[in-house]
């Protein structure tokens, strides 16, 4: 009877420090946060100090967030399923070093999430552009389908590429 009371307790024990722990890891990753579309988000992750800086000072911040340019648009389940999937792989490229040349980079589901977003802002504008492309295409020269950055490679986040290449990178000025 007396092992009976003990493994209660233990048990017990057990559940409240999981939900403890639990907790905690919640709280000191800011994982509510990410529920949210504020441009800080970001930044919760030192590696994205330069991006957002450089987003700071271009003509894109009062128009567009990184919500707005890297994720989604059709539907909340398709947001919430990159948004997920892009953190796990920054949190998992960042805790065991798989980023190559200290830069995390998009993948090629976010490339076309980005080129998409740039032409549902822009349809005016790229209407031509991307009707060229696809003489480019296929019209027998080779070449392959360009992006929107292929030309305005520096848009919206300057040339900065690197986690140190920014000043103050450790923390972010308010403007």
């Amino acid at each position: 009877m007396k092992a009976n009371i003990v493994m209660k307790y233990v048990s017990v024990i057990s559940v409240v420090s999981a939900i403890g722990m639990f907790a905690y890891v919640v709280h000191a990753s800011k994982a509510t946060s990410y529920l949210s579309g504020d441009p800080k988000v970001c930044i919760n992750c030192h590696t994205m100090n330069s991006l957002y800086a450089t987003w700071q000072h271009s003509s894109h911040r009062k128009a567009a967030t990184c919500v707005d340019c890297h994720l989604p648009r059709e539907s909340l389940v398709d947001k919430i399923l990159a948004k997920s999937r892009d953190g796990f792989n920054h949190s998992y490229a960042m805790t065991f070093r798989t980023y190559e040349g200290r830069n995390i980079r998009a993948s090629e589901d976010a490339r076309q999430r980005i080129q998409a977003n740039c032409i549902s802002c822009h349809r005016e504008i790229v209407s031509e552009i991307t009707a060229m492309n696809e003489l480019y295409r296929t019209g027998g020269s080779g070449g392959v389908e360009r992006v929107c950055w292929t030309c305005h490679r520096d848009v919206p986040h300057g040339r900065v590429r690197g986690l140190t290449a920014t000043p103050d990178n450790i923390g972010i000025k308010e403007i």
